[in-house]
């Protein structure tokens, strides 16, 4: 989360908002970060009034990677681990197991049992009690992520990640932050950060994983106008 005199940016998971918290930070002076993926219920009192800004991902491109992500890691994460069986399972697998994890009581419970009891303040940054909403709520995990970090989108803007740069742009520029020459720099020429190296998502799916997701993040899919985009 990082906080401004104008407006507050909440950092969902995976979704280039590490390329927007570095460029907050090195380009405007009242930036201050506030924890890590922290969602809209923890901005500070002083900052409640201000604007949300954050960034959305097409869900079937999240899932890639978040999947090549972790499985590039030496130690991956806890769910990463019990979704793919401890790396017995290959993309198709894992995912089937993570859309399924708020309907199989084996795999949540074996989840809960190896996250802290309070929010570690780093990685994906939840707590037990954070996936609690996820039992029985037959969400797709991204969807999870989603709604956990915008709440009820009030006074909210998200940013496709598809054309994350052009958007912030638009969005400081409509804010009255004025863009320097430094900041047109970066917005322009700053790497990608915490990235992962993939495939286009599509040749990852088969019909019937494509059809899971559809089902399983249907509402964010709907609300943002995502498709399924096969490479050409």
């Amino acid at each position: 989360m990082i906080v401004t005199d104008r407006f507050v940016f909440l950092h969902l998971h995976k979704s280039g908002g590490s390329f927007v918290n570095r460029f907050l930070l090195e380009s405007i002076p009242t930036a201050r970060a506030v924890g890590y993926h922290l969602p809209r219920a923890y901005i500070p009192a002083d900052a409640r009034h201000l604007p949300v800004l954050g960034t959305v991902r097409n869900p079937w491109a999240y899932y890639v990677s978040w999947y090549s992500f972790q499985h590039a890691m030496a130690s991956p994460n806890a769910l990463f681990a019990i979704a793919s069986e401890d790396r017995r399972q290959d993309f198709a697998g894992t995912l089937r197991n993570l859309m399924h994890l708020g309907e199989d009581p084996r795999l949540l419970d074996a989840w809960i049992t190896r996250l802290p009891t309070q929010l570690p303040n780093r990685g994906i940054n939840l707590s037990r009690d954070c996936v609690a909403p996820l039992r029985n709520s037959e969400l797709g995990f991204y969807s999870f992520l989603y709604r956990r970090m915008y709440g009820d989108l009030s006074r909210t803007t998200l940013l496709d990640t598809r054309h994350l740069r052009d958007g912030l742009r638009g969005f400081l520029e409509a804010a009255g932050v004025g863009i320097t020459p430094s900041m047109s720099a970066s917005l322009r020429d700053a790497p990608p950060v915490n990235t992962s190296a993939h495939d286009h998502y599509s040749t990852y799916y088969d019909d019937d994983l494509r059809q899971l997701v559809a089902a399983k993040d249907a509402e964010l899919i709907a609300r943002h106008g995502f498709a399924f985009e096969s490479r050409a």
